[in-house]
């Protein structure tokens, strides 16, 4: 495979058996980030569990500080008072039966499904298309709720979900190339804390192994894990 001059480039700037300090790999996940687009700056955090047995399986919230730099689009499935709350609140898109039909026939155009526990049943319905790209509502997540303005006013504000995949990796982007390096920091603070606070009881050994930070088209830079210890 042909390996373009701008990949040869930043390639060159990187150490591969380098553990970089939080802040050097900031600037330089920054300065990589030389294509025509804004790219997101992406956190791959590769935990010590076994996601296969429920008990280490890690999922959950977290409000970035500063967001995340993309315009999330919400849906939300209810029925009745909470079609006007989640309206008032910023939704993309509220109601029920309209969007039900319209998921069934392909329709996929949203980021994230928040859901009231009334309709759940129905939602539940949902899950081969929703559950397989990680779009089902869930109390865990807390997408699931009543408080659907509350919820929609967090995701718009910058609220992420994150969970661990098969290969116990958590996947997560924490803004974009062009925030400031201090609004990147802290949001990696932020996203890197609420992970080891999930830590689960059943994990033995060491929790976090590696973490990685890279723009949308750039190479991976491996963060020193000592800097755990300054969150």
């Amino acid at each position: 495979m042909k390996i373009s001059k701008r990949v040869r480039s930043n390639l060159s700037l990187i150490d591969k058996k380098k553990e970089y300090k939080l802040t050097e790999a900031i600037e330089l996940v920054k300065k990589l980030a030389n294509t025509k687009f804004d790219e997101s700056v992406d956190v791959a955090v590769r935990l010590g569990v076994d996601p296969r047995h429920a008990d280490q399986m890690v999922r959950g919230t977290v409000v970035l500080p500063h967001g995340t730099g993309k315009d999330i689009k919400v849906l939300v499935l209810t029925r009745g008072p909470k079609e006007t709350e989640a309206k008032e609140a910023g939704a993309d898109f509220v109601g029920f039966d309209e969007y039900i039909k319209k998921i069934q026939e392909g329709w996929l155009d949203f980021d994230v499904v928040v859901a009231t526990p009334d309709v759940m049943p129905e939602v539940g319905k949902l899950g081969k298309i929703l559950g397989a790209r990680g779009l089902m509502p869930n109390p865990k997540s807390g997408t699931v709720t009543n408080e659907v303005g509350k919820v929609v006013k967090e995701l718009k504000a910058g609220k992420i979900q994150f969970r661990v995949d098969k290969g116990g990796i958590i996947h997560a982007s924490i803004g974009k190339a062009s925030f400031d390096a201090q609004k990147l920091i802290e949001n990696f603070k932020a996203l890197i804390s609420t992970i080891l606070r999930l830590k689960p009881a059943s994990a033995k050994g060491q929790y976090v192994k590696t973490i990685f930070l890279s723009s949308t088209m750039g190479p991976g830079i491996k963060i020193d894990r000592n800097e755990l210890t300054n969150l």
